[in-house]
């Protein structure tokens, strides 16, 4: 499976990118009320997530870049497996993935934002 010292597995269980822990998240992925909000620090080794005023703000190109891959993946599926499919079809296909796929790539992009600055530590020991 995943190793646990992997960058990826913290972005597949969206845990702390420093102990894979900690959760990184406030919320479920689809709770709407509280869609992408990110914990202040986490609450095993106690590492702020945001490293500076707007440090997420770098989020938005992995989300734009996940929305693309997202867009192609379901054209190019339209097109090998489904040719009859007409463009209208293909619209409404990649407009529902969008909306539904939205608070769960919302997520996933700051996740890998994180994963990307903050390295994994086998002995993350409180700072507190």
């Amino acid at each position: 499976m995943i190793n646990k010292e992997s960058k990826l597995y913290s972005i597949v269980h969206i845990t702390c990118p420093q102990c894979h822990e900690g959760k990184f998240l406030i919320s479920n992925v689809y709770n709407l009320k509280y869609v992408g909000d990110v914990r202040q620090e986490c609450d095993v080794c106690h590492l702020k997530y945001e490293r500076e005023p707007g440090f997420f703000y770098g989020a938005m190109y992995i989300s734009y870049a996940l929305g693309v891959a997202l867009f192609v993946t379901i054209w190019a599926s339209c097109k090998l497996w489904f040719p009859s499919f007409g463009a209208w079809t293909q619209i409404g296909l990649v407009t529902f993935f969008t909306i539904v796929l939205a608070p769960y790539l919302f997520a996933l992009s700051k996740i890998i934002y994180a994963n990307i600055f903050i390295s994994y530590k086998a002995d993350a020991k409180p700072t507190k």
